[in-house]
């Protein structure tokens, strides 16, 4: 997380991605467990309650509960109290209260907990969460947990979201979910060590690395990249393609090239030199360079890189959504986008808040590519797989043994 004038940046915990590693391998059953629990309900009721949500109906009711994550919005300090400079902002601008609570650790966790009222069909204490992209989401889509957003009311997004938030393949015309933001996994690197410039997914399997590679733990980015890694769109990968990822990965493991599959640690073990490359969260590197490490690199791989998004999602029996959608539309202003940007430092999906950076002479985050990727980075940037139920176990039994093994 980027520092504040009054929080120095090297006091700041880990970024908010780096959660996501917690317990991975367990997620994989809870989900899938879940889902097909809950499946047949969902579609007879949940489907059907949001598809009949009457937009037209609803009205203000002066405030709103968001769930989300610890350290993912712009804070500072006044009088000695933590204040959230965007929510006081909106709540002068609408007149609406925010109940903002930082209530996400892991999303199973919190999806856990939201699941029994979304499945009976009950409100949750929510009218705003952030779920992630390239699981959470598209899960509670399909168990039909989701209110369709108001289209009517998306001023500021359709104006200003960049096109790789818009219209997404897993979401096309942005039904349930707007980005509310984003980040790269591909390989970050200490070129004193690799002695040269890491360029492609390839060197991540070069036996002149062995022991000095790190690879992660999940059932999310390692098969995904893997899958760029061969030159196969992840999106549209079919199980064959799954099992010569998981044959390829395999091999690196035995031939020792692996140091380690990490949930949170390989920043740390970069850092220190235990690694010399290692697929990376973009926003991890980003910090190193702030805090000391200043030549470390991150590279989105000549065969591609992940673009993964966390997303503003209304959930079924919302009692304030009307509210919730003043607020995601409000976060698409580039002024609004901008000051979440400087602080949050995750990849923005409002392109024009670089230039209101710049305007305010914060050139070193608006000019960073990890923060405001360049075109050229885009045309490499991919979704993951989204996976139905039965795909989900098919996917799982072939990725899992290569982590466990």
């Amino acid at each position: 997380m980027p520092g504040t004038p009054d929080q120095p940046f090297s006091t700041r915990p880990f970024t908010r991605r780096r959660f996501l590693q917690v317990g991975a391998m367990g997620v994989a059953g809870l989900t899938l467990a879940d889902l097909l629990a809950a499946c047949t309900k969902a579609s007879e009721n949940s489907v059907a309650s949001g598809a009949a949500f009457d937009w037209a109906s609803q009205t203000s009711q002066g405030s709103f509960t968001w769930g989300t994550w610890p350290f993912y919005l712009d804070q500072k300090r006044v009088d000695g109290e933590r204040v959230h400079p965007t929510l006081d902002n909106f709540t002068k601008a609408t007149g609406v209260d925010v109940n903002y609570r930082e209530v996400i650790n892991e999303y199973a966790t919190f999806y856990a907990k939201l699941r029994p009222q979304l499945e009976a069909g009950q409100p949750t204490d929510y009218d705003l969460i952030v779920m992630g992209y390239p699981r959470w989401v598209p899960l509670m889509m399909q168990l039909g947990y989701l209110l369709p957003v108001d289209q009517s009311r998306l001023t500021n997004f359709n104006a200003h979201a960049g096109k790789a938030y818009s219209d997404r393949a897993w979401d096309p015309g942005n039904v349930y979910t707007i980005p509310y933001q984003g980040g790269i996994t591909g390989i970050g690197y200490n070129p004193e060590l690799t002695g040269r410039e890491i360029t492609s997914y390839q060197d991540l399997l070069d036996p002149a690395f062995a022991g000095k590679v790190g690879m992660f733990n999940d059932t999310e980015d390692l098969p995904n990249l893997a899958l760029l890694g061969m030159g196969v769109e992840p999106k549209t990968s079919t199980p064959d393609n799954w099992n010569a990822a998981a044959d390829m990965l395999t091999k690196q493991r035995e031939d020792g090239i692996v140091r380690q599959y990490y949930g949170q640690g390989y920043l740390s073990d970069l850092q220190r030199g235990d690694l010399a490359l290692t697929m990376a969260w973009a926003a991890d590197i980003l910090i190193s360079n702030i805090t000391g490490f200043p030549d470390l690199k991150f590279v989105v791989p000549d065969e591609g890189a992940l673009l993964w998004v966390d997303c503003l999602c209304i959930p079924n029996g919302a009692q304030s959504a009307y509210d919730a959608m003043s607020m995601i539309d409000y976060l698409y202003d580039p002024e609004v986008a901008a000051g979440l940007t400087a602080w949050v430092q995750a990849v923005s999906p409002v392109p024009e808040a670089k230039d209101v950076l710049i305007s305010q002479g914060n050139e070193d985050v608006a000019n960073n590519p990890l923060v405001f990727p360049t075109d050229e980075m885009y045309t490499k940037l991919h979704d993951y797989r989204v996976l139905t139920a039965d795909e989900q176990q098919v996917w799982d039994d072939t990725f899992i043994p290569v982590v466990e093994g």
